[in-house]
């Protein structure tokens, strides 16, 4: 048996591997899509088919382990990154609107698409991206055993990764580009007619798939300058540590940040939690599954504060240094069901990130073919939280077209009655997948 066999058994079992059975409980999903367009009608560059793998460097393919951490550069990028895109979405967004956006899956989806950025439209990502004195090579391997380090960390936590490109039939693309992308970051490559209706259902039905049914749609038309586009999808679904016994889940008004109460189902526990509190807010931690691996984290102001003062001290370095100070403290906590949806064109925020000249017609992306520039950027997503566990999905298109031992205290009692800040970290890599501005439940 040739070396060439033996490697492509070993990648069809690890990509076995990765096809966990996942439920449909319980979820948390997110997926990106990287849309892309010809200029005028220009040719991207090469003529061979964009899956014509026999022609595509062999480049070296990550190591990947469930013991190797990546380069902590690149989780705290991301979650500087998503504090930031977070923070801009806030300045542009109605201030009674529930925000629920995952900063992960649009890393992610941007990662594959800077593979393909050169000159200063890279140079404009690396600022916006926060990967600035990082090689692509590094950026490419971590992703790597980011996401080998990521899934399905615990029995009762289980998440799936999942990116794919979809090229219109008519286009070649670079081949490396393609090809670190299948490397790297697992990549399903596929070809399509983008003028056949078809098209449309294949790309949503995978987005569908790799969310299990919590983002059906993700891209609602095919523009007829669009040549790809790059997807990310995250799912995950866990149960808490300690479930909340629904017998003590009543009825309690929740102030919203006008004032006005609204009599909403509360879920109450007591236990020991990581927890922490100053003058200004309440925190604690609710974790997911047996090891707390994963954990779900609300912020609340204290009555003498407000969402809109706890956001002008929210960045990643607070963030470091808030979850420094959590102890495992005994209290009770009474934490809302609720259920929203959220959807936001991110364009003007990435723009204002310091990436507008990948909006324009001065875009090079030329590491990936000739003439392409980003038109819309979109996430879409859902987070239910109840008695048992957390459900939630999220989706974020990205388009390119035509030219994130002390004395015992006493217990606690955390209210969360009024809008609070949520966020989902896995704390053994510190990877922020989630993030939220709650204002009704």
């Amino acid at each position: 048996m040739n070396r060439q066999k033996l490697s492509g058994m070993k990648e069809n079992f690890l990509q076995r591997r990765y096809a966990v059975s996942l439920g449909r409980r319980y979820v948390l999903a997110a997926a990106s899509v990287v849309l892309f367009g010809v200029l005028g009608c220009s040719q991207i560059n090469g003529n061979s088919n964009a899956l014509a793998d026999s022609k595509m460097p062999q480049s070296e393919l990550p190591v990947q382990k469930k013991t190797v951490i990546p380069d902590t550069k690149l989780v705290n990028a991301n979650n500087k990154f998503g504090f930031k895109l977070f923070s801009e979405i806030l300045k542009q967004e109605s201030s009674e609107k529930n925000i629920f956006i995952s900063p992960s899956s649009l890393a992610i989806a941007l990662a594959m698409t800077y593979n393909g950025a050169s000159g200063s439209t890279q140079q404009a990502m690396s600022k916006t991206l926060e990967l600035q004195g990082m090689s692509l090579a590094d950026i490419n391997s971590d992703y790597a055993n980011l996401k080998s380090l990521l899934e399905n960390p615990d029995a009762n936590v289980q998440l799936n990764i999942a990116n794919s490109l979809w090229v219109n039939k008519d286009v070649s693309l670079r081949p490396d580009f393609l090809q670190r992308n299948q490397d790297f970051y697992k990549a399903k490559v596929a070809n399509l007619n983008f003028q056949s209706a078809s098209a449309l259902s294949s790309i949503n039905n995978w987005v569908n798939d790799n969310t299990q049914g919590k983002i059906n749609k993700i891209v609602d038309q095919i523009e007829p300058n669009q040549v790809l586009f790059l997807i990310n999808a995250i799912y995950f679904k866990g149960q808490w540590s300690e479930k909340f016994d629904q017998s003590q889940t009543a009825e309690h008004p929740f102030y919203r940040a006008s004032g006005q109460q609204k009599p909403h189902p509360m879920m109450s526990q007591e236990s020991e939690y990581k927890y922490y509190e100053n003058e200004q807010f309440q925190a604690v931690s609710l974790p997911y599954g047996k090891d707390g691996k994963v954990s779900f984290y609300i912020f609340l102001p204290k009555q003498n504060s407000n969402l809109k003062a706890f956001y002008q001290n929210l960045n990643a370095e607070n963030w470091e240094k808030w979850l420094g100070q959590f102890t495992s403290q005994e209290g009770l906590i009474r934490l809302p069901r609720f259920k929203t949806d959220y959807e936001v064109t991110l364009n003007d925020a990435l723009k204002a990130l310091g990436m507008q000249e990948a909006f324009s017609n001065q875009a090079d992306f030329s590491e990936m073919g000739k003439n392409l520039t980003i038109s819309q950027v979109k996430q879409k997503t859902f987070v239910e939280v109840n008695e048992e566990g957390t459900e939630a999905a999220a989706a974020t298109s990205v388009g390119i077209v035509a030219t994130s031992l002390r004395e015992k205290p006493e217990p606690f009692k955390m209210i969360v009655d009024r809008p609070f800040f949520c966020a989902i970290r896995d704390n053994q890599t510190g990877s922020i997948l989630f993030m939220g501005s709650i204002l009704e439940p």
